[in-house]
């Protein structure tokens, strides 16, 4: 992270092409990235890698299957001709050499770590159907198990890809975070004169200007000028804060109306936006890894494959049989207790459950977090955006006497149609809603850091903020007034010439679906937890409406992170969080289970596991209902990917030897496709 600050200065300065997707920088990020994560275009070579050798290895496959005496058997021909086996050895090397590879490469591995999965699993099968096989083609006694050695490479390698596939996606969350910063800065000489610079050239003590609109280009303190600053992307606040000089503002938070001029504070990695960076790689890098529950029962069944070999081995030569026999059956065990469904068993039910959640809006990016989902004993939500609609709407509205409730709005609406503000478009919308015809206004203009005021049908109108009201000493309903702000609700006065027309409230409006989504998992017996920056008023009120008991507010940025890892340490829960802004995605990554409502930022989506498409809270519940059915449906696959090991292990063996029953490896593969299908059949009865 040491020179994160700097180069996330030195992006592209090329404004319009950052507009159009094509940013500076991109590659030295990228590159970063990989050197840092092993990034996506990493774990892209891989997914083509396995791509290409499964491709390959099936071609081979079928001349394999072609020249190998039992599949001829099978088909009730006789294809065989001098030198065939030749033939048929060498084809078998490239496939055991090429497309067995990555699964020697990786049973050394997990030999490294002693803890031997389905890499090691794979590899022993394969090598002893190679190894023996091989041995027979030169003059030893058996049957040859080229065609196993082939399609077992070939079913492993097309699971890996189909699993690898289905779990693309390496966090791009610190790319998305550099995009936030503009590129240059307006920096003031001594005179006054403004220059453009890039972020890189600016230090401490200088001063650039900020214009309406303008994303701020560093931390810093204002000098000169007032305005109305949206931090909602960093801060979580869902109202633009009124900011004037000696205040401090915020890298990549948005100026929303006047000029202003600031001293710059902090650049490159002291700066806010650079410590989210941080925090968010921190929590993406101290994740924990899940064990994959299909490696779990490789494991297992390695050493039974291994325990199983040796003592077959071990009993028919106790029994007096010759070595070549008892070689023969030690093989077709260990070779028939690599069960290929088995390598299927996941990504089958991987590949249709992400075409379930696509179709249900539920773009799932980390596979194990997700599966850990059926698991979860608390949901923490962000409020603004993902509880909350992030805007504006009107709740009260209070007329002073001789007036009624849609004249009031009337008045009002009609004056706050010229503004941008999130208010005047809280107001303009509920005047649309009730269908009401606006008047014609004339002499607009805004006080800063009071309202704005103007003639509307001909009369002198002003919609204005409580400290306006108080310097005027303007009686108004104080009651109500309290009672609003107890809510934590904005409210404006709507005055016409100079006299008090009524009141109007205002609050982030919360989503109906989020009702539904908290009383859903309140049966589900899952704790709901509001978390959030905005002040408690709002926070409790929000609460309030939609039934949580749990609520942490005024919490700053950097603390979400950190709230998460207490609420899982103290109360020892599996938790999840949902949000939407770049100040959650810390908090995203260090959950249990990162949701990202889809409306939200880049950032949070790239930090989180699961995206909601949709922007409902509700697919929360649809979340945890998948996550519980796609894991039953593994665990129904790996017991018929391996549970054939029950019966075909001890016939394979030659349990019932002594009865002149004894499996023989086309019986075994008899039983291996049956297997295979089944699993295939069960992965797709997965419903939603």
């Amino acid at each position: 992270m040491k020179d994160e600050g700097k180069k996330m200065q030195e992006q592209d300065k090329n404004k319009d092409q950052e507009q159009h997707g094509d940013y500076g920088g991109h590659n030295k990020q990228e590159d970063h990235d990989k050197h840092e994560n092993h990034g996506e275009h990493d774990h892209g070579d891989m997914v083509e890698d396995f791509k290409r050798r499964f491709f390959i290895s099936l071609v081979l496959t079928l001349p394999i299957l072609a020249l190998s005496p039992m599949i001829q058997g099978f088909l009730g021909v006789e294809w065989r001709f001098s030198g065939d086996m030749y033939i048929l050895f060498g084809l078998s090397s490239v496939v055991f050499f090429y497309g067995g590879w990555p699964f020697i490469t990786g049973a050394k591995d997990e030999l490294k770590d002693r803890s031997p999965g389905m890499m090691m699993l794979i590899a022993l099968a394969i090598t002893i159907a190679y190894g023996y096989s091989s041995l027979v083609v030169f003059g030893w006694e058996g049957k040859q198990l080229f065609w196993e050695l082939a399609t077992l490479v070939d079913i492993m390698l097309l699971g890996h890809w189909i699993e690898m596939k289905s779990v693309m996606g390496a966090s791009n969350a610190l790319e998305e975070l550099v995009r936030l910063m503009p590129n240059e800065a307006h920096r003031l000489d001594e005179e006054g004169n403004a220059q453009d610079v890039p972020l890189s050239e600016l230090k401490s003590g200088d001063r650039v200007l900020v214009k309406p609109g303008e994303k701020i280009p560093v931390d810093g303190i204002i000098v000169e000028g007032k305005s109305a600053v949206d931090e909602s992307m960093l801060t979580g606040e869902s109202v633009p804060v009124e900011k004037k000089e000696d205040d401090e503002v915020i890298g990549g938070s948005v100026n929303k109306e006047g000029s202003l001029t600031v001293q710059v504070e902090k650049t490159g990695e002291d700066s806010y936006l650079s410590q989210v960076i941080t925090m968010v790689r921190e929590a993406q890098e101290t994740k924990s890894k899940t064990q994959d529950l299909t490696n779990r029962a490789a494991k297992w069944l390695f050493y039974l494959a291994l325990s199983a070999g040796i003592i077959t081995l071990v009993v028919w030569l106790t029994l007096g049989y010759e070595f070549d026999m008892a070689l023969e059956r030690m093989v077709t065990v260990m070779v028939i207790t690599c069960p290929h469904a088995l390598g299927l068993a996941s990504p089958l039910v991987v590949a249709v459950s992400t075409t379930l959640s696509a179709k249900q809006g539920l773009l799932i990016r980390n596979r194990a977090n997700f599966e850990g989902a059926r698991n979860l004993q608390a949901v923490v939500f962000d409020k603004t955006g993902t509880l909350t609609k992030g805007e504006f709407g009107v709740t009260d509205i209070v007329p002073s006497e001789g007036y009624g409730e849609d004249e009031l709005l009337k008045i009002a609406a009609s004056l706050e149609q010229n503004s941008e503000h999130p208010i005047a478009r809280g107001i303009v919308n509920e005047a649309k809603e009730r269908e009401l015809d606006l008047y014609k206004t004339e002499d607009f203009k805004a006080l800063t850091g009071k309202g704005i005021e103007g003639k509307v049908d001909g009369v002198e109108v002003k919609v204005v903020s409580i400290g306006f009201i108080e310097n005027k000493d303007i009686s108004f309903d104080k009651d109500h007034f309290d009672r609003m702000s107890e809510d934590g609700k904005t409210v404006v006065f709507v005055l016409e010439d100079g006299g008090l027309v009524g009141m109007i409230g205002l609050a982030d409006m919360v989503r109906e679906t989020a009702k539904e989504a908290i009383e859903t998992l309140k049966e589900m017996g899952v704790k709901s937890i509001m978390l959030t920056g905005d002040n408690q008023k709002v926070a409790d009120w929000v609460a309030k409406q939609l039934g949580i008991d749990e609520v942490y507010a005024e919490v700053l940025p950097d603390d979400k992170a950190d709230q998460i890892k207490k609420i899982k340490e103290d109360k020892g829960w599996k938790v999840a969080m949902t949000g939407d802004g770049v100040n959650d995605a810390p908090a995203l990554a260090t959950a249990d289970l990162g949701i990202a409502i889809g409306a939200g930022t880049d950032v949070a989506m790239e930090t989180a596991d699961v995206v909601l498409v949709k922007s409902n809270p509700n697919d929360v519940v649809a979340l945890m209902d998948l996550s519980r059915k796609t894991y039953r449906k593994m665990v129904q696959n790996l017991w018929w990917a391996s549970g054939y090991n029950i019966i075909a292990i001890p016939l394979a063996a030659g349990v019932l030897a002594p009865w002149g029953i004894v499996l023989s490896p086309a019986v075994g593969a008899i039983l291996m496709s049956m297997s295979t299908v089944i699993v295939a059949i069960n992965a797709k009865m997965l419903k939603a």
